[in-house]
């Protein structure tokens, strides 16, 4: 196989992207209103937001804005921001639904775990960080390294902040191929090689533990990106899983060195209301450490979805949504209250 850039016009770097208006799409007032209306046109048809697709919320002219903003998420600088809902206006579960509504018209909701969780939770849900079958979004206080999520699209909204730190960061993996496959092309090439993942304990009943995924795809002319270092790591306490070479760590290590840089990131500082949109297969997210005060009511909460695009219309086998597996065969809506 020949390895050679891949989408150099998604290819950002940090000074692209220091002004916010490269990234945030603020609501207008008409827009908000609009938002308003499609909540009380959703809460008329069912409390179940299962039952709510991009129909039962309509945004007659925000749509096509939202629509724009998929093919920038695809096609594009692979984030946004959207920013304009007040929770001073719109309580929780008003901001979740609203979430909700403007993720259909994005695309469909994809199962995050095992439970069936269509919309989940990323806040300190008590578990520890040695912990075998701990995911990100269950882990609280600590940094998250930069990563992918299992999904075309995954979104955040910002419910509540902790009493310090927490802020988001981004980082183009378009732009980390690209370099590593100019400067180090014997590490890009065991990147497309299958690496071995941890499954946290949530494969399907008798099933191993552990899959395998290259780094990097090539599809067409398109790249794809799945990169979880904590995931291929932690695979090797499997003792039936795929060793991992010495060139894979090294490899490994240069793409979170380059992660980390800040030539190829950006921070944002979540506001409640915010809502962050990423194209998983172009763009790394990752958090700094955050500290909660519960006493003053001061606990970080996101809400997350994970969606599958019908912008994109060709992907690679493994990257498309399993609807038949174990973890779509029961889908909820979390209703955690992390206060």
């Amino acid at each position: 196989m020949t390895l050679e850039p891949l989408e150099t016009a998604c290819e950002w770097r940090a000074e692209d992207m220091a002004d916010p208006a490269a990234w945030m799409e603020t609501l207008s007032p008409a827009e908000i209103e609009e938002v308003a209306q499609a909540i009380g046109a959703a809460r008329a048809k069912s409390g179940d937001f299962l039952d709510i697709g991009a129909g039962d919320f309509p945004l007659p002219t925000l749509r096509a804005r939202l629509k724009r903003i998929e093919r920038e998420l695809i096609d594009g600088r692979g984030v946004v921001l959207i920013r304009g809902l007040d929770p001073a206006r719109f309580d929780r579960d008003a901001l979740c639904l609203a979430y909700w509504g403007i993720g259909a018209h994005l695309g469909r909701p994809w199962p995050q775990n095992h439970h069936g969780h269509v919309l989940g939770d990323v806040t300190d849900q008590g578990k520890a960080p040695g912990d075998p079958t701990a995911r990100g979004n269950e882990l609280g206080q600590i940094g998250l390294e930069f990563h992918c999520d299992g999904s075309d699209l995954v979104g955040l909204l910002c419910l509540a902040n902790g009493a310090s730190g927490g802020e988001s960061a981004v980082c183009n993996s378009v732009a980390l191929h690209n370099t590593l496959v100019r400067e180090r092309p014997d590490l890009a090439a065991e990147l497309y090689k299958p690496q071995p993942y941890d499954m946290r304990g949530e494969q399907a009943p008798g099933a191993r533990g552990w899959y395998e995924l290259p780094v990097f795809t090539r599809h067409g002319e398109r790249l794809f990106v799945r990169l979880i270092g904590a995931y291929i790591h932690a695979s090797q306490r499997h003792p039936d899983a795929p060793r991992l070479t010495d060139a894979a760590l090294e490899a490994l290590a240069w793409m979170r060195t380059a992660a980390e840089s800040g030539r190829w990131s950006v921070t944002m500082d979540f506001q409640p209301g915010d809502m962050q949109f990423i194209n998983n297969y172009h763009v790394l997210h990752g958090r700094s450490p955050y500290v909660d005060d519960r006493a003053a009511g001061k606990v970080r909460h996101l809400k997350r979805l994970w969606l599958e695009t019908d912008y994109l219309t060709d992907r690679p086998a493994y990257f498309r949504n399993n609807v038949s597996g174990h973890w779509a065969r029961r889908k909820v809506v979390s209703r955690l209250d992390a206060a």
